[in-house]
């Protein structure tokens, strides 16, 4: 890697106060947020801030009963944060590509590992696939959001969308799939391959099949190959 001068480093990285937006892109792989009010990220996503600015863990309550059942029963591992008051916030997640999103009153769903940030004012739920329960370790759930606002989600490396069509079904690995349109529903697909009865191996293969007219947003590296392994 070739050196630089640290002044030309400092010009190349320094952040510029310009954003005005709420949200912005800081660097692809950093959310800037102009905070004058309150939102919600990723619980551990803050890396930096300036500004009077508290933070605050989401309680178990927060958001009604209903919705802490769902997050016992699901295992759902991502807490969010309430960040509020007035400065810039930035929001990272383990160097993962940052994409935002602008709903006008639109539904999306979009896996719990892969929400970074939410403007307070959009509604959001819990949505469980119970069928990947026993199959998987993880992305079991997904967060349905609606509303009128802004959403930042995560991808390890450049995101790749594919249409869903009337009639052609598009099935994906449960680990790379990343967010949807609201007018799709997932099945769980799980087909026995050959190898369950020569070898080792539990001879399963796990997919989401998506059906109707909407898109699936995935990307090329499986959730779990970072914890732990593969299925």
């Amino acid at each position: 890697m070739a050196s630089c001068k640290i002044e030309q480093f400092l010009q190349e990285t320094d952040q510029e106060d310009g954003q005005r937006e709420l949200f912005g892109l800081a660097n692809p792989h950093v959310l800037g947020v102009n905070l004058d009010g309150r939102v919600w990220a990723k619980a551990g996503s803050m890396i930096a801030h300036h500004g009077e600015v508290r933070f605050r863990r989401e309680g178990l309550l927060e958001h009604g009963l209903g919705r802490l059942m769902k997050r016992l029963i699901s295992g759902e591992g991502t807490a969010l944060m309430q960040a509020e008051g007035r400065g810039r916030v930035y929001l990272a997640d383990r160097g993962k590509k940052v994409c935002i999103l602008r709903l006008e009153n639109e539904i999306i769903s979009v896996n719990g590992n892969d929400l970074l940030a939410l403007e307070d004012k959009l509604q959001w739920d819990i949505k469980m696939m119970r069928r990947l329960s026993g199959l998987l370790a993880g992305g079991l759930f997904n967060v349905r959001l609606s509303g009128r606002g802004l959403v930042a989600i995560t991808t390890h490396f450049e995101p790749l969308t594919l249409r869903v069509r009337p009639g052609q079904p598009v099935f994906t690995d449960p680990r790379a799939t990343v967010a949807w349109s609201g007018a799709l529903a997932p099945d769980v697909v799980v087909r026995l391959q050959a190898r369950a009865f020569v070898g080792r191996g539990s001879g399963e293969e796990v997919m989401l099949r998506f059906q109707g007219t909407g898109w699936v947003v995935l990307q090329p590296l499986e959730e779990g190959w970072l914890r732990g392994g593969r299925r």
